[in-house]
């Protein structure tokens, strides 16, 4: 979501005259683009500002602007913090950030602009995306807000009500990305499955999904995130009718525990989860899946923690995204008892990661052999002349072959697999 509305900014800029730069020292205005999902991102943006103070001492007419969450979190407080600080912008308010420069420019004061939660007060509509770049794939958010209030989460507090674009909105940006050269585009969403909610049409998530597909000339389309209470039957089925959808699927399941989950509001329980991760493989067996857990949420015990550890077993995700439960402002679980201390949410979180590294590497082993079509998007990082790309389910594949292959779906055999990526050749 914070690369989206970095971009979105970019083209704004972009329609004013400037241009990126690589080097900070040379800019004209630096944007911080930030996240309060976890305590340690909010501590990188105050370390952050502090450190552009030198910058903006040597070159006074250098424009600092600082939103997403953090600057709806804090808003007038890092103004306070920062008098260099000249521009805070709230989620809600990224459409505004050329007008809030031109404003600047002509009295210099420090502004703060945290549009409201009414819907009135949210502008979704940003214009089309220019050629900016020559990327295979790109973003593009069909919503955002959350309704959900899990007890852990800031982001109800800072992203506001949910609240989802028009569908014929999104398709002129999709087939404008497509003019100029995007081949998959990633849905994005704080809960895709609520998409349409409030807009009056009788549009639902999958109504959306096959627009798309009719309607577009895309390779390949992905969406991110889902949350387990909302995963219908229909979109469970929605992988195996639409060609253009990967079968690949993030589903955060947070806790394998059923008291942990029902303390952090989930609103499902271990087995359910469980039921839906099966059903959507007897629809789809080639499924590629990814998820989010927490460890140390408030009260977890041993046990609770060996349940989430279960679930993984069970599930074997290809992927998982995990972290240490931290105090957010605004939550519910700020105020819970039985905080988990530092030292054992450390231990947890080792012993989950090495678990999930274990079940990654041998899953990516298990595709040694097997051939994928790979959508090629770009010149690998490991160079050699080598091509990466991604197969359906969202695994790295490094490849030799030729740059115009680029933007195309090729045929790879997957020849050997490491921790985090494969190794394929190229076969047409």
């Amino acid at each position: 979501m914070n690369e989206y509305d970095s971009l979105r900014v970019q083209r704004a800029l972009s329609a004013r005259g400037y241009a990126c730069t690589d080097i900070m020292e040379q800019a004209d205005v630096i944007f911080i683009n930030t996240c309060s999902v976890r305590e340690k991102a909010e501590q990188k943006v105050h370390s952050f500002v502090g450190r552009l103070r030198k910058l903006k001492n040597r070159k006074p007419s250098l424009k600092i602007v600082v939103g997403g969450c953090v600057a709806q979190q804090l808003g007038e407080k890092l103004t306070e913090k920062f008098d260099h600080l000249d521009i805070v912008v709230g989620t809600r308010g990224v459409d505004a950030i050329g007008d809030l420069l031109d404003q600047h420019e002509w009295d210099r004061r420090q502004r703060v602009h945290l549009p409201g939660d009414a819907p009135e007060d949210i502008p979704y509509e940003h214009g089309l995306p220019e050629k900016l770049s020559a990327k295979v794939t790109a973003p593009v958010t069909i919503m955002q807000g959350c309704n959900n209030f899990c007890t852990y989460c800031i982001v109800p507090h800072v992203r506001g009500p949910e609240k989802s674009r028009p569908p014929d909105h999104i398709l002129l940006e999709i087939q404008a990305l497509e003019s100029s050269g995007v081949r998959e585009v990633l849905l994005l969403g704080q809960n895709v499955n609520s998409y349409g909610k409030g807009l009056g049409e009788n549009t639902s998530f999958v109504d959306l999904l096959r627009r798309i597909q009719a309607e577009t000339q895309l390779l390949r389309l992905r969406f991110t995130t889902s949350h387990p209470k909302d995963l219908t039957t229909e979109l469970m089925e929605a992988f195996a009718e639409l060609p253009m959808l990967c079968k690949n699927l993030h589903l955060p399941f947070q806790s394998g525990s059923d008291r942990i989950l029902a303390r952090m509001n989930r609103n499902y329980s271990s087995m359910d989860y469980l039921r839906k991760i099966d059903h959507l493989r007897r629809i789809c067996p080639e499924m590629g899946l990814s998820s989010d857990v927490m460890v140390g949420f408030p009260g977890e015990t041993e046990e609770d923690f060996q349940d989430t550890l279960r679930l993984m077993e069970r599930v074997r995700f290809d992927n998982l995204f995990s972290f240490q439960y931290s105090d957010r402002p605004m939550t519910q679980s700020v105020n819970f008892p039985h905080k988990i201390p530092k030292s054992i949410k450390t231990r947890r979180l080792t012993q989950l990661q090495a678990l999930q590294a274990r079940i990654t590497l041998e899953k990516n082993l298990a595709e040694i052999g097997k051939r994928h079509n790979v959508l090629a998007e770009g010149k690998s990082r490991s160079g050699d002349g080598q091509i990466t790309g991604r197969t359906e389910q969202n695994r790295a594949v490094n490849f030799s072959g030729p740059l115009s292959a680029v933007g195309s779906l090729v045929r790879v055999e997957i020849k050997e697999a490491f921790s985090h990526s494969l190794k394929g050749q190229l076969i047409s």
